[in-house]
């Protein structure tokens, strides 16, 4: 499993391959190509967790150069030409196309993904808030667990159940509306990790969330700090690099 900033590349033990949004531009490009070896030009599933331009408009760029067989996003209503092109391209890819609602179990390579939000069909509504429509994924392996948050804020923490999980994928690039004290104590992550760019206007991390996450001595891993994250796991144990 590998974080970039934005980005989330999941391949399990039968080599499937799942990514989780696409972060700004073409990046992610060159993400997959190190990952992948050069004659694999297909992913099993994409998930875009929103239709913000930080996590749509990478896979766009993805869908342009790969095979897409499954695709899992919340089919909400927006106007961006980012999102009208990924509409666009995702007709023309020919996969299955999911809308994600709470409930939903995706099974593969002895892995199991469990859809935890939006707790209702999302398709074709207007919306206010594109980041409280993010899709939440938990990813079980064994005896590991990870918790995919998109940039859901705290209204949407305090509606999840089942959550608990080794490794934390920090909401909103951990943003002060999201890590409630509450959501983290049900987490109890071992680990957090923050997707975020160096530099970027919004001071993201909050020091309000990395007071959180340091209180209760979760080890905390940056895109910024830290730069392409990545976590090996076999049924039993974590392995960083």
């Amino acid at each position: 499993m590998m974080y970039c900033v934005h980005t989330v590349f999941i391949e399990t033990p039968q080599n499937q391959q799942i990514l989780i949004d696409g972060g700004p531009g073409s990046t992610v490009l060159e993400k997959l190509g190190k990952e992948m070896p050069f004659w694999d030009r297909t992913i099993d599933l994409v998930i875009l967790t929103h239709p913000d331009f930080d996590h749509v408009s990478g896979l766009i760029e993805v869908l342009r150069r790969y095979q897409v067989e499954n695709i899992l996003w919340t089919g909400v209503l927006c106007e961006t030409a980012e999102c009208q092109e990924w509409q666009k391209l995702i007709k023309e890819e020919g996969a299955n196309i999911y809308i994600a609602k709470a409930g939903q179990q995706i099974e593969g390579g002895g892995t199991s993904l469990n859809i935890l939000y939006p707790l209702e069909s999302l398709e074709d509504k207007e919306v206010s808030n594109t980041n409280n429509t993010s899709i939440v994924a938990r990813l079980v392996y064994g005896e590991n667990s990870f918790l995919f948050t998109g940039d859901a804020y705290q209204s949407v923490e305090k509606k999840l159940t089942n959550v608990d999980s080794d490794v934390l994928k920090v909401e909103h690039h951990g943003s002060k509306y999201s890590s409630s004290q509450e959501f983290i104590e049900s987490v109890s992550p071992e680990i957090a990790v923050i997707s975020v760019g160096q530099d970027n206007k919004y001071g993201h991390p909050a020091q309000e969330t990395l007071a959180v996450l340091e209180k209760y001595d979760i080890r905390i891993l940056r895109t910024d700090i830290n730069s392409d994250i990545k976590i090996i796991c076999n049924s039993q144990f974590l392995k960083l690099k």
